[in-house]
């Protein structure tokens, strides 16, 4: 397409590189520094879209990140194949490039002929949640056939098929000062927080230049300056000095706690030169000491009857257009408004060529210096004028104006002929990041918006979005915020406007369609109805509606609803408050929110440092938290239940080996150690031994069991902490919280070694013999090394933390050495142990020794509702010591019912049958649906050591009912069980108690 309404000269693009996109496979021509939007336009083209509900022909409303209809399907780089389509750009912000593949969405079969568009036919049909009353019956219907249905006929864009082959980078950053947003007040900020250069600044900007509204402006001057040059002079001054950092294209989409500000910068979908495997984008998360918000402000658009027409834009967006990029919207233009800053649009599209006329609510009285450089200038004004309509369909064709009635309503008609509507209602202060901070919004009624007011991190807002609309006094802010002072005179803005909600009319109320939120097809008479229904609450109107919603978030429609709302309740502003302003406030891709961790990379695959060898040797794996454990090792021919059942009787007659690397280890050293260690666990510590080891049971505040393990003490004030693998991150940081908020006296550092050492259990009643050899510096003697007890030493001449513990019941130790060592001191051991038929064995057959035996695992016989005493080990509480965690909660009543659930074991009466884990266990299976629950099985499984099946489970009251008739759930019915104690498997010599 060629450029008719390209301006010849001026606009901050680069007319030595022209450029080419598709638009619905048609050819765009620009420059670069275009966008596709300015493209359209220079085309002369203002249809852009279809509306979400009623399929309405919509046009470009504004030049930013807030345009609610021109929502492109955008191929970033069409000429490498599929999977680069990205939905729901705004194209407005879509920065052109060459071979850019751009389509319209939600319309069929054309952009220009959309059957869809037999919906606002039916729209007096299709009124706010008409979908709630109308599609209820019958039920079966509405997931079948009516979802479906609607889903397809109303929406945006279509999500890709195939998978984004794009990277993604992120990048944890630090900044003293977080500049956000490089408009007059955000660069005067940076400036004065960069003076010293002691501090490290961070300016970002969603757009790909510099100067925010400075870009729209031909006319103002800084200091005698064009605004142009004056902004160029400061990015060159602050691009010089080495502590700051410039970040254009970065949107700043979200605020959290501790001044944790998320944003994302784009990369590479602007360049022609882009290398291969160059991040499409990057994630920013940067921790700043201090954040300053130059965020702007939006411009509220009129409500009035087919205020959606193409060809309608903001007032602003219209001289961005104008005189950044050189693009005349229209020929014709009717400048609609309530406020003085409009006027500056209506005097730079005089000077571009374009006929205008200003139509203002406001009376010639209360109008300022505006009105009188308008006339001067050769522009018609009507003051006391309202819009009562537009004309025109694909595009709007001429607006019904008339002057306001002196008692109400609206005097004679007039149509003034347009082919652009250029409206502003007003500005609202862009306060979503403030408000995402936790900040505390008041209201303004001088200016009719919600400003930042009391502050909860330490950031501070200036300019626009501080409510400062004068140039001067937005540039004075900005220093101000930035720790500094500039004052600077700048030419004359025209600020001030008068509210409106709705423009009088004398139409009938119930056939205005007048458009509060564009992209969702929400009108003045949908705000009405959800009032009228009920619906007070603004987030309930907010639902019931759907206004400010998707991508646009309400950033042009909410401040017209809150008003129409507090109108409606006959209360005032305040008091109908806010939406929630949630992050990303504007659109961010998924792909830059997950970055490289997707595919194999979604969730990191932990390996052992013996993980090669298991690999090597046949074993079949299972994922176990985030690590990979070998699940067992079968032989040729063997199903898992053969190999564990060899694996078993391995570890009972001679000796098994064991990969126990992924347990958690935690080192808990300090003069207070043993005192900290005292109050964490439910047992004693103080007076453990050094070289000593004891069982320790963890609990939470709530008195539930947290986690378990081995602990051994290797010097007075040192504790070598073991946890359950899924628990290492999570004991970790309890043991942080309390070290930190409840005793921070207590001299204690802990640190977890999870990673630095590998563990190789051996056990069976040859474990020692194979260890000996290897072993120096170290009695192995029964006297010198019994049963739970640590020792250092040396093993294969690596340093080792030797630990005499069992989980199986039989003679055991697990070989703590650094990770590096742990494949040689496996492979030497695996060598020796062949004298003895040494069987390496997995998960699995670990499972089935521990239940053997009656060990509890944490998270499979404890479900976060299990006392000591449930599971059988109140024995582990401590009744001398005077206070643990969970300790109190151990009093509560309800934890010691008598008819709480009790470990216990549950023998089916037919042997070969393996009852199912979690399966529930009932008294009487003729009982009514619902009938009463016993309780559930925990853990079960085939053992071959006791030749039948075994299991434990949590019943009512199960430790009185030992020898009682249960029965349990199978897919078929239910199955006859015996409970037991939970110890099932007797040894023939004396046991070892772990």
């Amino acid at each position: 397409m060629s450029q008719p309404f390209r301006i010849q000269s001026g606009g901050h693009i680069d007319r030595s590189k022209p450029i080419s996109v598709s638009f619905n496979g048609k050819t765009l021509n620009g420059y670069r520094g275009d966008t596709v939007a300015s493209m359209l336009l220079a085309s002369g083209s203002h249809l852009a879209g279809r509306s979400f509900k009623y399929h309405r022909p919509r046009g470009i409303l504004s030049h930013g990140s807030d345009e609610p209809n021109a929502l492109l399907s955008v191929d970033w780089r069409p000429e490498k194949g599929k999977g680069r389509r990205d939905p729901n750009n705004r194209a407005s912000v879509v920065e052109a490039r060459n071979g850019l593949k751009t389509e319209t969405q939600n319309h069929w079969p054309s952009l220009e002929r959309d059957v869809g568009a037999l919906n606002d036919i039916l729209s007096p049909v299709f009124v706010a949640g008409f979908y709630y009353k109308t599609f209820m019956w019958p039920r079966s219907a509405w997931e079948k056939v009516y979802e479906p249905v609607i889903r397809r006929a109303a929406g945006l864009g279509e999500a890709p098929e195939v998978a984004d082959p794009d990277r993604y980078a992120n990048r944890h950053a630090y900044a003293d000062i977080l500049v956000v947003g490089a408009g007059p007040a955000g660069l005067s900020a940076a400036l004065a927080a960069s003076e010293d250069g002691s501090s490290r600044v961070l300016l970002a900007d969603e757009g790909f230049l510099f100067g925010g509204a400075l870009l729209n402006d031909a006319t103002s001057t800084i200091d005698g300056k064009p605004a142009k040059a004056w902004v160029d002079e400061m990015v060159a001054t602050l691009d010089a000095r080495e502590n700051v950092v410039l970040l254009p294209r970065t949107t700043v989409f979200g605020y959290y706690n501790h001044n944790h500000v998320a944003m994302v910068e784009r990369v590479a979908d602007h360049r022609d030169d882009a290398l291969e495997g160059l991040a499409r984008e990057r994630l920013w998360q940067v921790r700043a000491g201090k954040v300053i918000i130059a965020a702007g402000s939006h411009e509220r658009p009129l409500v009035f009857e087919n205020n959606d027409r193409p060809g309608i834009m903001l007032a602003e967006s219209a001289r961005a257009f104008i005189n950044r990029y050189a693009v005349k919207p229209g020929n014709r233009m009717v400048v609609a408004t309530s406020g003085a800053s409009a006027y500056r649009t209506a005097l730079d599209a005089k000077a571009a060529g374009i006929a205008v006329t200003i139509v203002d609510i406001r009376l010639g009285e209360d109008c300022g210096t505006e009105l009188a450089e308008a006339r001067e200038a050769g522009i018609e004004v009507l003051t006391g004028h309202t819009v009562v309509k537009a004309l025109g369909k694909a595009r709007v064709t001429g607006l019904i104006v008339a002057p306001l009635g002196k008692t109400g309503g609206v005097g004679t008609r007039r149509t003034l002929e347009c082919d652009t509507v250029a409206m502003s209602g007003g500005w609202t202060p862009s306060v979503h990041l403030f408000s995402q901070s936790r900040g505390k919004l008041v209201f303004d009624a001088d200016i009719d918006a919600f400003l930042p007011g009391q502050s909860v991190q330490n950031e501070v807002s200036a300019g626009a979005c501080h409510g400062i609309y004068d140039l001067s006094a937005i540039i004075a802010d900005g220093a101000k915020a930035g720790g500094g002072s500039r004052e600077v005179t700048a030419s004359a803005t025209f600020t001030g406007f008068q509210p409106v909600r709705v423009l009088p009319t004398d139409e009938d109320p119930k056939k205005v369609k007048a458009f509060v939120d564009f992209q969702n097809d929400v009108t003045a008479k949908d705000i009405k109805l959800a009032v009228r229904e009920g619906f007070e609450s603004i987030e309930h109107v907010k639902r019931y509606t759907t206004t400010g919603m998707a991508t646009d978030q309400g950033k042009t429609s909410n401040m017209n609803a809150l008003g129409l709302v507090a109108g409606l309740l006959d209360r005032p502003l305040p008091a109908i408050g806010t939406t929630t302003f949630r992050p990303p406030y504007t659109p961010v891709t998924f792909g830059a929110l997950v970055g490289p961790s997707r595919e194999e990379r979604f969730e990191p695959v932990r390996k052992t440092a013996i993980d090669g060898w298991a690999e090597a040797q046949g074993a079949e794996f299972e994922p176990v938290g985030q690590w990979r454990r070998a699940h067992y090792f079968p032989r040729s021919g063997e199903d898992m239940h053969a190999a564990v059942n060899r694996e078993c009787k391995a570890v009972r007659t001679s000796v098994g080996i064991f990969d126990a690397s992924t347990l958690g280890k935690i080192e808990v050293v300090g003069p207070d150690a043993a005192e900290f260690m005292n109050r964490m666990y439910t047992n004693a510590w103080t007076k453990l031994k050094v070289g000593g080891c004891r069982y320790g049971l963890m609990l939470g505040e709530n008195g539930f069991v947290m986690d378990d393990g081995v602990v051994a003490r290797l010097a007075e004030d040192r504790f070598h902490v073991t946890t359950t693998t899924g628990g290492a991150a999570r004991v970790f940081q309890h043991m942080e919280d309390y070290l930190q908020t409840e005793w921070p006296d207590l001299d204690v550092f802990i640190t977890s070694i999870t990673e630095q050492y590998a563990v190789i259990a051996l056990q069976g009643p040859n474990a020692k013999k194979v260890l000996e050899p290897f072993v120096s510096d170290i009695d192995m003697s029964e006297d010198a090394f019994p049963h739970m007890s640590v020792r250092e030493g040396f093993i294969c001449g690596v340093p080792t933390r030797l630990f005499r513990v069992s989980f199986t019941g039989e003679a055991g130790f697990e070989v703590n050495v650094p990770a590096d060592y742990a494949a040689a001191v496996w492979k030497a051991l695996y060598e020796e142990g062949r004298k003895y038929d040494i069987t390496p064995y997995g998960t699995e057959t670990m499972h089935v020794l521990r239940c053997e035996m009656g060990f509890i695992i944490v998270g499979q016989e404890t479900d976060g509702t299990a006392t000591p005493d449930d599971v059988g080990l109140s024995g582990l509480v401590s009744k001398v010591k005077p206070d643990f965690v969970g300790k109190r909660s151990l009093s509560r009543p309800d934890i010691l019912r008598k008819d709480r659930k009790q470990l216990v074991g549950v023998l089916a009466k037919d042997p070969k049958e393996v009852l199912d884990e979690g399966a529930m266990v009932v008294d009487d299976p003729t009982a009514p649906v619902p009938m009463p629950i016993a309780g559930h099985v925990t853990s079960s499984y085939h053992s071959s050591n006791c030749g039948r099946s075994i299991a434990m489970a949590m019943v009512k009251g199960g430790r009185d009912r030992i020898g009682e008739t249960v029965w349990v759930t199978t897919p078929k019915g239910f199955t006859e069980a015996v409970i037991a104690t939970s110890v099932f498997y007797q040894h023939e010599k004396e046991s070892i108690d772990a």
